[in-house]
């Protein structure tokens, strides 16, 4: 029978065991998302919204709040790996608290950037 009066269960390897609950056991993201792809914060979220967010949802919506953001760079700043950051931005652009992010329309038709988000764009139809 388990002693409950110890002290609470810390261990080293909890991040490992938080990535894994943060996706809900999930590996693969709903959604194509590169590692160039970018999203931004959906216009007019209502407050409650966002109090219903996760806390690594609610970094996420700050960091797209103000600009577009890259897959690579929400990883690199939540410190996740990639495929972990694709399935909450996979689920976030479900729940449209993000949206995608394009390319301005006066955007250089030969820019890498854009050819590779047209490619997405068509990828998620």
């Amino acid at each position: 029978m388990p002693d409950f009066t110890d002290e609470p269960w810390l261990a080293e390897d909890t991040a490992q065991l938080r990535l894994y609950a943060l996706t809900g056991g999930r590996t693969r993201p709903a959604r194509a998302l590169g590692l160039v792809s970018r999203v931004r914060a959906a216009p007019g979220l209502a407050p409650s919204t966002v109090d219903r967010l996760g806390p690594e949802s609610a970094q996420v919506l700050e960091l797209c709040g103000r600009e577009p953001r890259s897959v690579a760079e929400i990883a690199g700043r939540l410190g996740v790996p990639v495929q972990v950051t694709k399935i909450l931005l996979s689920d976030l652009l479900d729940s449209h608290v993000l949206v995608p992010a394009l390319p301005p329309r006066e955007a250089d038709g030969s820019d890498p950037l854009l050819l590779e988000a047209a490619l997405e764009g068509l990828r998620s139809l």
